[in-house]
């Protein structure tokens, strides 16, 4: 498996994630977002493969929680799949997940070697929602499960406001509406799609982070990732909020099963 040396992730940008979102995670919500994700899936023994697994604490949380079998966990950017792996060891959970860093495109796995495919707010950083869904259906068994969540977009043109957060992200985002997801989702082959929309939650809880980011947690980032890059988190806070308050910032959670 060749190992990808991208990377858009690193020490800053996970330190300041991981001050508002805990250790291990760099996307919101913690472990009670993971839980509503998984909802009624059964994951016990289970063979999951974690796409986008980023620095590791939503897979160490599955595992543990839900005494899966074993997870796979991939990602493209090397120093994150580095957190994981030592993060892992030092949890003594080396046995429980593994870790590998990929090439962008088609997932190194063979056919049906999966139970369940679980991703949390990373296919928003690979524009061909299709290819992917694709890619997930191969690597699923017959009845296997697909369940996830993603930064999704309302279906209105994308406006001046959304623009400007997307600019400001500078995370390579490839947004995409909830009637593309469908699509992708359902030319791959998968049935039962459903969706749940999640804007209501985290408009207000981005609200929260942001009063966090340019307070109480403004001082301690300034020293440890420098003023520059904090005073830019704030503004992209700022600028995610009014998203959300329009509706045009949309995150979702969809469950979607491979026939079998």
């Amino acid at each position: 498996m060749t190992e990808s040396k991208h990377q858009e992730y690193d020490y800053k940008l996970v330190t300041l994630c991981e001050a508002v979102w805990g250790k291990g995670y760099i996307s919101p919500g913690g472990t009670r977002e993971v839980e509503r994700i998984v909802g009624d899936t059964v994951l016990e023994g289970k063979q999951v493969l974690d796409v986008g697994c980023g620095s590791g604490g939503i897979s160490r949380f599955l595992t543990t929680r839900f005494s899966t079998g074993h997870i796979t966990g991939v990602d493209v950017d090397a120093y994150l799949v580095g957190l994981c792996r030592q993060q892992a060891g030092d949890a003594g959970l080396a046995d429980k997940v593994s870790y590998h860093c990929i090439e962008p495109g088609p997932l190194p796995f063979s056919d049906e070697s999966f139970d369940i495919v679980f991703t949390k707010d990373s296919l928003i950083h690979i524009k061909d929602k299709t290819a992917i869904c694709q890619e997930v259906f191969r690597v699923l068994r017959d009845g296997g499960e697909f369940i996830a969540s993603d930064w999704m977009c309302s279906e209105d043109p994308i406006t001046p406001e959304m623009q400007r957060y997307i600019e400001l992200e500078e995370l390579g985002f490839g947004m995409g509406n909830q009637r593309q997801y469908y699509d992708a989702l359902f030319a791959a082959g998968f049935q039962e799609i459903q969706f749940t929309d999640r804007n209501a939650w985290y408009r207000d809880l981005a609200r929260e982070e942001h009063s966090l980011l340019a307070g109480e947690l403004y001082d301690e980032l300034v020293a440890d990732v420098g003023r520059d890059f904090t005073d830019h988190n704030v503004e992209i806070w700022a600028a995610m909020c009014v998203v959300l308050d329009r509706g045009e910032l949309r995150p979702t959670h969809w469950a979607a099963k491979k026939p079998g």
